[in-house]
């Protein structure tokens, strides 16, 4: 399968640099898989859309800002994103022109020294615990095409209603667009909603680079399914219940964690699934996702669910009706 096949035109304006005021006024496409028909709705009419006895998983992924500044040896500015947490005192991170040994003094004066590990990465030693420092003067990390430095209100809309387990250095962005009135109005419904944990980490930006899809090795991120959420999962399958999965990181995380007897197990643990068209998906049924980049393996997941012609079909109108593109774009459910 060619990479090539998940490309398509994104021109500049389509891509959101803010989000809507009011996350749930963003629009919301609904593209029905067996009729190939698109429809227009706007977000907070999602309870509409859903129907009672429906199970809602989200991931409650809470965004680190993880987004430093400050100066190396000589004075020279420098900008660190730090991708994982070792403990309060090491942190893997990404940076320009790393060297080992390089001493770096971070805005407020909090320092710290820049190590290679044996696995070609790069890792920050603070000079002391760093976690405090981090949630107060860290930036939230913002996709790198938003081309703009993170605000304050950006700690705020980068982050879902729900967030609660630290992890993230990006935002599980179809979560996004829920207020907790529409949470509320959902329950109203009778729609059980359940929570995963998935930690996106900075490789869901990583573009795949390889001309055959197969080839491209995707990013591990950790990811938990509490004893309760995998009972009821599978209880409602059993049931004839139709799983709604709010975002990719729901659907590999659910989809990457069934024993021989396609059952959801408990996960405390890492996954690397890659999922592209062919793949045969045994528990989620629905999807609400965003508007992706081209040549991208969110692309392609979204792909091997709905089937790509439909889906370039659906961004190509997505494009004639202006939609928002990416993280701070409008939404998509596939039903």
């Amino acid at each position: 399968m060619k990479t090539a096949d998940f490309d398509y035109e994104l021109p500049h304006e389509f891509i959101a640099f803010y989000p809507v005021s009011n996350r749930e006024e963003s629009r919301l496409m609904v593209v029905w898989r067996n009729n190939q028909k698109i429809e227009h709705r706007r977000f907070f009419e999602l309870s509409q859309i859903l129907k009672e006895g429906d199970i809602l998983v989200l991931n409650n992924t809470k965004v680190i800002p993880s987004r430093l500044f400050g100066k190396k040896d000589k004075g020279k500015k420098v900008e660190v994103l730090l991708t994982d947490r070792i403990n309060a005192c090491f942190w893997k991170a990404i940076m320009k022109n790393p060297k080992h040994n390089m001493k770096i003094e971070f805005d407020g004066g909090f320092k710290g020294k820049v190590l290679k590990d044996g696995k070609d990465e790069w890792i920050i030693e603070f000079e002391e615990d760093a976690d405090d420092y981090i949630e107060h003067s860290g930036r939230m990390p913002l996709p790198p095409y938003i081309k703009r430095q993170p605000e304050e209100k950006d700690r705020i809309f980068y982050q879902t209603v729900y967030a609660d387990k630290k992890g993230a250095v990006a935002a599980p962005t179809a979560g996004l667009h829920f207020t907790r009135r529409l949470l509320d109005e959902i329950r109203q419904k009778g729609i059980e909603i359940l929570y995963i944990t998935l930690h996106l980490g900075a490789g869901t930006f990583k573009p795949v680079k390889t001309e055959n899809v197969e080839e491209h090795k995707i990013h591990q991120e950790y990811r938990e399914i509490s004893d309760e959420a995998a009972l009821a999962i599978n209880r409602a399958k059993r049931e004839g219940k139709r799983i709604v999965a709010a975002g990719t990181t729901v659907v590999r995380t659910l989809e990457g964690a069934l024993d021989k007897n396609g059952n959801v197990q408990p996960a405390f643990g890492y996954t690397d699934l890659f999922i592209y068209p062919g793949f045969q998906f045994q528990i989620v049924d629905i999807l609400i996702t965003n508007f992706h980049l081209p040549r991208s393996t969110l692309l392609m997941l979204v792909s091997a669910f709905a089937g790509r012609e439909l889906i370039l079909k659906a961004y190509k109108e997505a494009m004639e009706k202006e939609y928002r593109f990416l993280s701070y774009g409008d939404a998509m459910i596939i039903i």
